[in-house]
């Protein structure tokens, strides 16, 4: 292990692009979203530790976009859609008093990327899905520390991101990673056995393949204990969003795959552990919310006092684990062989899947169908190039690709069916 590469994460170097006393300039992509809301929470009880500099969102949720714009005082407001510039600067001016100036608004596709090269300390990455990797990127060129929600990006563009991250600069908050990075603290890399990643089992644990068969989107939305967006909960479902997790944390802290394991624990109190060589395993456990790992990643090196819930020890509580059922749910495994593989094959997997995800949304496919169809579109793409180095171009190639070709699978599923 001491020949393996450096982590990207790394709980023992701390990168401080801007180093002085007062709050931290902090921008948010995907303000709107929830990781976004509930870092504004985390922001607005710490006035003193953070300072919202510039908020960027999709665009459908406007008057909230404006509300967050005010009650933060932020110098500029992105959103992806220009077709909403003329709602979001009336909802702007009727928030803002006379004669107080409105903030810079940026509009297009490349808008939160222009945030995240923005003139700031760190910025949070909370954009859900592919779309993502620009933004990464572009504020690990301009030297920011990255807090990491969006683990799309890191997944489709791992070579990308980790040409361009500096020791320390990027921050991990999904809740299952920011459990690693702490609990990484107590050893040298040497140290470390295992990795093991945490999953509740979403709303369907203890089901087999068979009773999955005609689960609605309702269902699949009914997760037992986290409030997540609707993609990322469905994600939860099939346990595809596990898959991703096992890809980034592979890439994260430079672990071989057959030393991440998944274990299922429906409490979701612990968010992951990490198994030394001396046969110690440390777990990191809060009562399931996100503020935590969102403390961590704009905090670190340093803790945010109560940014979230604590247990209550006098009170008796069970907490359970299970292996993973990979028959029921073999997006687990299928993620392994396609982070083994690495170059465009995870940008496949991930866009394949985004695709899919929509289409069960819409009714034009099975729930069993989006692990099916993504694991054909997987299959049909073969293996990667050997000794190709990936560029933002190839990424974008095979996304577009895995895109129309999970389209066209999931039109003759829908049209089989109708034929039925």
């Amino acid at each position: 292990m001491t020949d393996a590469p450096a982590p990207l994460a790394d709980p023992h170097l701390v990168y401080d692009p801007v180093a002085g006393d007062g709050p931290k300039d902090v921008a948010i992509l995907g303000s709107t979203g929830s990781i976004g809301t509930q870092a504004i929470d985390l922001v607005l009880r710490n006035p003193d530790r953070f300072r919202v500099t510039a908020l960027s969102a999709n665009g459908g949720r406007v008057a909230l976009l404006a509300e967050q714009a005010h009650r933060l005082g932020v110098r500029t407001v992105a959103v992806a859609r220009e077709d909403v510039v003329p709602e979001l600067r009336e909802a702007l001016s009727a928030r803002y008093g006379t004669g107080e100036p409105l903030p810079e608004i940026l509009a297009g596709p490349d808008a939160a990327t222009q945030v995240a090269a923005s003139d700031c300390h760190t910025v949070l990455n909370g954009i859900t899905g592919s779309i993502g990797l620009a933004p990464t990127l572009a504020a690990l060129e301009a030297g920011r520390t990255l807090a990491l929600a969006n683990k799309e990006s890191l997944i489709v563009g791992g070579p990308l991101v980790k040409a361009l991250a500096k020791p320390g600069q990027i921050i991990p908050v999904d809740s299952e990673h920011a459990a690693l990075f702490q609990a990484l603290a107590a050893g040298t890399r040497a140290d470390v056995r295992k990795l093991v990643v945490t999953a509740s089992g979403g709303p369907f644990r203890g089901r087999t393949r068979q009773d999955l068969a005609a689960v609605t989107v309702e269902d699949a939305l009914a997760h037992p204990t986290w409030a997540m967006g609707p993609v990322i909960t469905i994600n939860s479902a099939t346990l595809v969003n596990k898959g991703l997790e096992v890809i980034e944390a592979h890439l994260l802290y430079d672990i071989p795959f057959d030393r991440i394991e998944v274990v299922v624990h429906p409490q979701s109190y612990v968010h992951s552990m990490v198994e030394f060589t001396d046969g110690s395993t440390l777990a990191q456990a809060t009562p399931p919310d996100m503020r935590g790992p969102i403390a961590i990643g704009l905090g670190w090196p340093e803790r945010v006092p109560d940014a979230a819930p604590v247990f209550d020890w006098s009170k008796a509580s069970t907490w359970e684990f299970f292996p993973l059922d990979n028959e029921a749910f073999p997006s687990v495994n299928l993620a392994r062989h396609v982070g083994e593989l690495a170059g465009t094959a995870p940008a496949v997997f991930n866009a394949a899947n985004e695709e899919c995800v929509e289409a069960f949304r819409t009714g034009a496919l099975p729930f069993l169908g989006i692990i099916d169809t993504v694991t054909r579109v997987v299959e049909e793409h073969g293996t990667p190039a050997a000794g190709t180095s990936l560029t933002v171009p190839d990424v974008l190639e095979a996304e577009t690709w895995a895109r129309a070709r999970a389209r066209e699978l999931t039109a003759r599923t829908a049209s089989a069916e109708a034929r039925a």
